[in-house]
């Protein structure tokens, strides 16, 4: 073949799309080859040590057999290579030999772990190596414990679960309204809907799960206005026997990162006490109340906490307070008095993560200050150190919406926090949900700033 017949063909492969899409993916390759030498894997160890059990296995079997096999194997060995350098020279055959060698080793690796991957996860982009190292950097990451209850609890939790599989949500059962209401009055079971959309955020497949447990039936005779999420989980409290089990067999079937715990499993009915007098009862009735609260507290007045929350709480590295409605969601998980003598004394960083806005008929006219003595008088006692504050007033689109509600920006009295012995952690974590107009805590940015602060900490 002519050199120019040779230079055409070779333009012509290179040309070709088969041999484009190689070239792609082999650098690629070669970079999730390395991968597996990352440190911290466990593989390469496991490795070495099933090499090492060949090499034993061989030579007890020559022991056992007195060497004889190895003799005739060494002195065959010896005849075939003494044959092949006198037709190939060592100096080529050698190397030869070692590139045949690592790329045989390269190829079964290869196929196998190609194998595996095609079992683990057949629909998945993702590379097996990929996935073992996030699953490394997860779990290696900090102890934390979260406190609350609503959408800015699990807001929240879908942030962190980007940097930590060892998070333990601690979640109010005192709802009392809508279908999780609706549940505890006609079949006795604690209300499931914080617990639910919890699950949701640490869940792997956030997404889809978040729309299937929020599905809310439209039409049925007592199915009408019911989530799934929260059927799945008293269907799932039946089969068990109580929540706390339910809890633990969902998150496993849901492959969530971290483990979602109810404060008590008592069950738990808030009153509070207005500053007009009125005493009113119930976590829905408070809110529409419309009345300034003076004292809040719950029936029965010191429900036992859950062994696994006090335990969760003794081993952390970080505990975060918040966000949620001051006294419908956060201050609830607070009235169990071994949860709240357990995070006052943990030696370990404690923030509060201040709402945004005040809440209409709960928080009216609240400052950064009002919030913390709320939770401070509710307790008796001094639960963190630090409070997390939104520096940048919202816009002024999303300010008249909320002032139509009656909800306005909690403001920051500095010199009042200061004198009750909190630092300050002044940031921008706010967004606007583009389909309610209203102002949320933007998942990515708060986790990161938390985190940041832990670790400077």
């Amino acid at each position: 073949m002519s050199n120019g017949s040779l230079k055409h063909n070779l333009r012509k492969l290179a040309k070709s799309r088969h041999f484009l899409s190689w070239s792609n993916r082999s650098p690629r390759r070669v970079r999730q080859w390395f991968k597996w030498l990352a440190p911290g894997l466990l593989v390469k160890r496991w490795l070495l040590i099933s090499a090492a059990g060949m090499f034993l296995t061989s030579l007890g079997l020559a022991v056992w057999t007195g060497m004889t096999p190895i003799f005739y194997l060494l002195q065959l060995l010896k005849d075939i290579l003494g044959f092949i350098t006198t037709v190939v020279p060592n100096f080529i055959s050698g190397p030869l030999a070692i590139i045949i060698g690592l790329l045989l080793i390269f190829w079964g690796q290869t196929r196998t772990l190609n194998s595996i991957t095609q079992v683990l996860m057949p629909e998945g982009d993702e590379q097996l190596v990929d996935r073992l190292l996030a699953h490394r950097r997860l779990h290696r990451g900090p102890k934390i414990v979260t406190v609350g209850g609503g959408t800015g609890l699990s807001t929240l939790l879908r942030g962190l679960k980007q940097y930590s599989a060892n998070i333990t949500a601690i979640v109010t059962v005192a709802d009392d309204g809508g279908s999780s209401g609706r549940l505890r009055r006609e079949i006795g079971v604690l209300p499931p809907g914080d617990i639910r959309n919890c699950i949701a955020a640490l869940a792997d497949e956030e997404q889809l799960l978040t729309e299937l447990f929020q599905y809310r039936f439209k039409a049925g005779d007592g199915l009408n206005g019911h989530s799934f999420g929260n059927l799945f989980l008293t269907v799932m409290s039946d089969i068990t026997g109580d929540l706390e089990r339910a809890i633990a067999a969902s998150s496993k079937v849901l492959a969530i990162r971290g483990q979602v715990l109810p404060a008590t499993l008592s069950d738990v009915h808030l009153w509070a006490k207005l500053a007009d007098g009125r005493r009113i009862y119930g976590e829905s009735s408070i809110t529409e109340a419309k009345g300034k609260i003076v004292k809040i507290g719950c029936i029965p007045a010191d429900p036992p906490a859950l062994p696994k929350v006090i335990q969760a709480i003794v081993e952390s590295d970080l505990i975060i307070i918040g966000p949620g409605s001051l006294y419908t969601s956060v201050i609830p998980n607070l009235l169990v008095p071994e949860i709240a003598t357990a995070i006052a004394n943990a030696n370990v960083p404690r923030i509060y993560v201040c709402n945004a806005m005040t809440q209409p008929g709960e928080t009216d006219n609240y400052t950064v200050a009002d919030h913390i003595l709320a939770i401070d008088n509710a307790c008796g006692c001094r639960l963190f150190d630090a409070v997390l504050v939104q520096g940048k007033v919202p816009l002024a689109q999303s300010l008249i919406k909320y002032a139509q509600e009656g909800s306005y920006p909690v403001v920051l009295d500095r010199d009042v926090v200061k004198q009750l012995g909190r630092r300050i952690v002044l940031t921008n974590v706010i967004e606007v949900d583009e389909t309610t107009g209203y102002i949320r805590h933007n998942s990515e940015r708060l986790a990161q700033v938390l985190l940041r602060w832990y670790s400077r900490t």
